[in-house]
């Protein structure tokens, strides 16, 4: 599981006084390329090699109000159920209290670009670009399926 801070800022905030919707899948979105960047990701390279990751479903649980001034951790899991999807499990942890405020599940492919096709084995071509894939959750190579 990989861990993002973030504080919660006045452009955040909506005319009731609490977080947008929209920005926790800004968070959300976030911290998912902050895991993939500290996993050794360059999505210049990716791209340039023809490859794009696509969000296929996202889905948000609204669970607790957080407000200007709350600080958040996003607590990203990642799951590689099959070959072709990851599902991402994010949660969005108040710092203060440790109460989970919401929680945003992603289902990702990994596009071809030339192709404009997801790529059938997306794990075997996210571990040529990951130079740590442990910090996305993803196995030792002959721990796969």
């Amino acid at each position: 599981m990989h861990s993002t801070h973030i504080i919660i800022r006045s452009d955040d905030i909506d005319s009731n006084g609490h977080v947008r919707g929209s920005k926790y899948l800004d968070y959300a979105v976030h911290a998912r390329w902050i895991a993939l960047t500290q996993a050794g990701l360059s999505a210049k390279k990716l791209a340039s090699a023809g490859f794009g990751p696509v969000v296929l479903d996202v889905s948000i649980k609204y669970r607790r109000e957080l407000m200007l001034g709350d600080e958040i951790d996003i607590e990203t899991r990642f799951e590689y159920g099959s070959p072709k999807f990851v599902k991402t499990i994010q949660s969005t942890v108040r710092r203060s209290d440790g109460v989970v405020a919401a929680e945003v599940t992603s289902l990702t492919g990994l596009m071809n670009l030339a192709e404009r096709k997801l790529v059938d084995d997306g794990v075997v071509v996210w571990r040529k670009f990951l130079h740590q894939p442990s910090v996305v959750d993803l196995p030792p190579a002959d721990d796969q399926r």
